[in-house]
């Protein structure tokens, strides 16, 4: 079940808020006393959670599966993304589950059970099973729980319907509501990325940050791509990043781009403006 992105907090006395935890979506599945791990692909990472797969292991059932999400939090209590493949690698003892729903218990299916009912079999079911934790839930408005969210650094909220089933796929019964933030960048160069779509490449004082896919109304795409063909150059650029099929380009282009909150280097990125110095048009 996967919820819905949505442009500010859902609204109402209708809704459960939670964290959005910022790290790998997993599936614990428990039978027989054996536990393992899938991803949200449907792979086998049993191997790589060894201290999350003891803990599922002791859980008081016959068989569970359990859902939710790996994340690796710093001194502060907050998901830390760029640390997250790291730890799974070579430090195992820091990753943590935070379970959120139940999709199966002892032989039968509960995703037709509401979802209060659920989380209260999966409170019992995890208890205080360290590395396994069940995740908080705020009932009130939302506005307040992502303003206070926002403040902390984390990635955002999700809302959930109260009342609502488990059902696979994208929902509006489950909402999601992301920490963004919006700077001005220079276009350092642009790309054709693995998916065959243009990206332009984003420096901040000289520094390469991320990457976003060039998506413009048809007014400013051929300046672009004129501003592309002019400016363009050949070799590695002075700050070093190496791309296949990329160009670079001579200073002048610059981008207002919104990106995920809470890290240095860009996740989720758009493309809002683009100003090219020819004309200082924006998108």
């Amino acid at each position: 079940m996967h919820p819905r992105l949505i442009d500010g907090p859902a609204k109402g006395d209708f809704w459960l808020h939670e964290i959005k935890y910022d790290g790998y979506r997993t599936q614990l599945v428990v039978e027989d006393g054996v536990a393992r791990a899938f991803t949200r692909n449907g792979h086998d990472w049993t191997a790589k959670y060894g201290p999350i797969i003891a803990a599922a292991q002791t859980f008081p059932c016959t068989s569970a599966i359990v859902d939710g999400e790996i994340v690796v939090q710093d001194e502060n209590g907050v998901s830390d993304f760029a640390a997250l493949r790291s730890a799974i690698t070579i430090e195992p003892h820091r990753l943590t589950f935070f379970a959120f729903d139940l999709l199966h218990l002892n032989g039968h299916d509960v995703r037709d059970i509401i979802l209060e009912d659920r989380r209260e079999l999966l409170g019992d079911l995890i208890e205080d099973r360290d590395p396994i934790h069940l995740s908080s839930e705020y009932d009130g408005e939302g506005a307040g729980f992502f303003a206070v969210a926002e403040a902390r650094g984390l990635e955002g909220i999700v809302s959930k319907k109260k009342g609502s089933r488990y059902i696979a796929g994208e929902t509006d019964l489950w909402v999601k509501t992301k920490a963004w933030e919006v700077d001005d960048l220079d276009v350092a160069g642009v790309k054709r990325g693995d998916d065959g779509l243009p990206y332009a490449m984003f420096t901040r004082e000289g520094e390469y940050v991320g990457a976003a896919i060039v998506s413009l109304r048809s007014k400013l795409r051929e300046k672009f791509w004129r501003f592309v063909e002019e400016r363009g150059t050949a070799g590695t650029p002075a700050w070093g990043k190496r791309e296949k099929h990329a160009t670079w380009l001579r200073p002048g282009m610059r981008a207002t781009v919104r990106y995920l909150k809470g890290s240095n280097k860009l996740r989720h990125a758009s493309i809002k403006a683009i100003k090219i110095p020819a004309d200082g048009d924006d998108l």
